[in-house]
């Protein structure tokens, strides 16, 4: 609280001196400052939030902003206080949404994976998910993939643990039946193209590249996050039957991989992904850049 003042009286110095048009804050507690300094100085100010529970800085903020940008419909009713509120979604990189079957079997095979197997990409973020790959070593070890080969993503940190905890148990990393597991991937939007159904976290900027992508997915919500919002986002899909959920504690090898098996039919497979497809927003810059030119103007 003490920085967030401090913060207000130099945020005020450096608008003056800049003399924006416009000042837009993505809803963590650091715009805080900005956007109270910009509202006491008449200056337009915007808010973005991307997650579906919103924050307590958005709400605090929602009678001094001009116009609150929410990703998801289910957080219009969560805002009560807010001037405005238009549904924008969350800007991503660029989803090349339609591929060829040529690409999705040069992109499995990259990773030595079999293109006639339905493919699972399993990742938790950057950092990768201690828990997940748990599961997914656990998986392995009892031979559950029969049906279906997984791509790992463990991330930088952890892929030496798992390398190392599988090699505990007398398996070699890269020779696990089935299974292919990596340390991070930079070009995430092509292999999430190729994949069957994702297991993963549920953020914002996930959750919103899976629904254009059209993408059945599993959800592990990462827990003891501020207002749980990674389960109201998993929420969103889970609604309209374009995802499962299942909680961190609860989650284990043998309920992981009934859930996929009961996704992998092929009608399943289909309707899930048209569902995802029907939540997303693919012209969210243009919603964003509308809004700023109505303040501006």
């Amino acid at each position: 609280m003490i920085k967030t003042i401090k913060g207000l009286s130099q945020a005020k110095k450096i608008l003056k001196e800049f003399k924006p048009d416009v000042v837009i804050g993505t809803g963590g507690y650091i715009c805080g400052a900005v956007i109270m300094a910009a509202s006491k100085l008449k200056i337009p100010t915007m808010l973005h939030e991307s997650n579906a529970f919103p924050g307590k800085a958005v709400k605090m903020l929602a009678k001094k902003t001009n116009v609150i940008m929410v990703s998801f419909e289910t957080a219009i009713g969560r805002i009560p206080n807010a001037k405005k509120i238009v549904l924008t979604g969350t800007p991503t990189r660029e989803i090349k949404q339609n591929i060829t079957a040529s690409d999705k079997i040069k992109e499995i095979e990259k990773y030595s994976l079999n293109p006639a197997k339905p493919t699972v990409l399993v990742f938790g973020g950057s950092q990768g998910a201690k828990k997940i790959n748990e599961t997914i070593i656990d998986l392995s070890v009892k031979k559950l993939n029969k049906k279906y080969q997984i791509l790992l993503v463990a991330g930088q940190k952890q892929y030496e643990e798992v390398k190392k905890e599988l090699k505990e148990k007398g398996l070699d990393i890269n020779k696990l039946d089935g299974i292919r597991v990596v340390p991070y991937i930079y070009e995430m939007v092509e292999t999430m193209n190729m994949a069957d159904i994702m297991v993963c976290r549920s953020g914002a900027t996930t959750i919103t590249e899976i629904a254009k992508l059209g993408k059945p997915a599993i959800f592990i919500p990462l827990p003891n996050v501020s207002h749980n919002h990674q389960q109201y986002n998993a929420e969103v899909l889970e609604e309209v039957n374009a995802a499962k959920i299942i909680n961190n504690d609860n989650l284990k090898a043998e309920d992981l991989n009934k859930t996929i098996e009961e996704i992998l039919d092929k009608d399943i497979l289909k309707e899930m992904g048209e569902n995802a497809k029907k939540i997303a927003i693919n012209d969210t810059q243009e919603r964003i850049l509308k809004e700023i030119k109505l303040l501006v103007s």
